[in-house]
C-alpha cells in the first residue's frame, strides 16, 4: 500500500510492523526481571518463626450489639462503621458469625504472630489437667435425685405456661364477643 506517485515509495499505512528481535528482547528482558524477583524473594532470609496457637485470654464480645440501631455515615473511621471491627487486621465484618470465623482464621491468627499449629502437649500436661478439673468440680454436686427434681419443675413450668395460654384465649374469646354484641 505504498504512495508511487513521485517515483518513491512512501509508506501511509501507519499500521505496526511485526518486528521479531524487538519483541524476543523484550520476552528477555521480562524473563530476567521475573528471575531476579524470584531470587530476592528467596534471599529475605530465614523463614519467620511463629508460637503455636494458644486458648484466647479474654472474652468475645458477640453480644454487647446485640439489638441495638446506629447510624452509620460513609465518611465514618472503620472503627466506627456498621458490624464488628478487628483493630489487629483493622477491617470490619458485617456480622457476628464472621467476625467469629475471622478471629478463629488463619490470617487473623498470623497478624498475632501464630501459626496455625497447636502445640504437641506432654503426658505430664494432660494428667495435671485432668487433676485441675477433678478439683474444680465440686465431689456429690449432682445425683439422679437432682436430675429428677429438675425435670418435675421444667414439666410443672411447661404446664403453668399452657394454662395461662389457655386463659389468655379465653379471656380473647370473652373480650370479642362482648364488643360484637
Amino acid at each position: 500500500m505504498a504512495n508511487n506517485n513521485a517515483g518513491g515509495s512512501v509508506d501511509n499505512t501507519f499500521r505496526r510492523k511485526f518486528d521479531p528481535e524487538e519483541y524476543l528482547e523484550r520476552a528477555r528482558e521480562r524473563e530476567k526481571q521475573e528471575a531476579e524477583g524470584r531470587g530476592k524473594s528467596k534471599s529475605k532470609g530465614p523463614p519467620v518463626q511463629r508460637k503455636p496457637l494458644k486458648h484466647r485470654d479474654y472474652e468475645v464480645d458477640l453480644d454487647s450489639r446485640l439489638g441495638k440501631t446506629q447510624v452509620v455515615t460513609p465518611i465514618a473511621p472503620l472503627s466506627q462503621q456498621a458490624g464488628y471491627y478487628c483493630s489487629v487486621c483493622e477491617c470490619v465484618v458485617k456480622d457476628s458469625a464472621n467476625y467469629l470465623d475471622h478471629i478463629n482464621g488463619k490470617k487473623h491468627q498470623r497478624a498475632l504472630g501464630m501459626s496455625m499449629r497447636v502445640e504437641r502437649a506432654s503426658l505430664q500436661q494432660v494428667q495435671e489437667r485432668f487433676e485441675k478439673l477433678k478439683k474444680r468440680r465440686e465431689p456429690g454436686s449432682f445425683t439422679e435425685q437432682d436430675l429428677d427434681e429438675r425435670i418435675l419443675k421444667q414439666q410443672e413450668e411447661e404446664e403453668e405456661r399452657k394454662r395461662q395460654r389457655r386463659e389468655r384465649k379465653k379471656e380473647k374469646k370473652v373480650s370479642v364477643t362482648r364488643i360484637l354484641c
